[in-house]
């Protein structure tokens, strides 16, 4: 929840800075810099709950702290790479990629009821998916929106 409460508030305020500066909301910038921090923040969760994370990767993976600290990693390379024009779609593919991929690591993690931040398998279970596909879904169109797809020309009638 925290990961989506951070993007919607970032996303506001740098729209809102924008207008006031600018004159412009630059909601593409805006987007952009939404998803970058939502991005470092949970890059941080890398750091500080490492452990639990491990514990969301299935037993059949090797090196799973040194996975999880790549990951977190490269969600900061990744957020950076969003606020460049030149990078920004790719880094949006990438991305999407990126939360497909983890998908089944957040499977695991509701059916073993694991509680990332404890790294104890006490948490919600099952009932965490509930808000956690539908999360992934809008982080997943969030990016094609504001990274991928390419802004249509407009025919201009002379």
């Amino acid at each position: 929840m925290e990961p989506l409460i951070v993007l919607i508030i970032v996303f506001i305020s740098s729209a809102g800075i924008s207008k006031l500066s600018k004159g412009d909301w630059n909601l593409p910038f805006a987007g952009n810099m939404a998803m970058c921090l939502m991005l470092f923040m949970t890059a941080i969760g890398h750091l500080l709950f490492a452990r639990g994370m491990a514990m969301m990767i299935p037993p059949f993976v090797p090196l799973k702290i040194a996975l999880v600290y790549l990951t977190g990693l490269a969600e900061v390379i990744l957020g950076l790479a969003l606020l460049s024009t030149s990078k920004r779609r790719i880094a949006g593919y990438v991305l999407i990629l990126f939360f497909i991929l983890i998908f089944p690591a957040n499977l695991y993690a509701a059916i073993t009821h694991l509680d990332l931040e404890k790294a104890t398998y006490t948490g919600p279970g099952l009932s965490y998916l509930w808000f956690r596909i539908p999360e992934q879904i809008f982080f997943i169109a969030w990016i094609w929106y504001f990274s991928v797809r390419q802004p249509r020309l407009t025919l201009n009638p002379a």
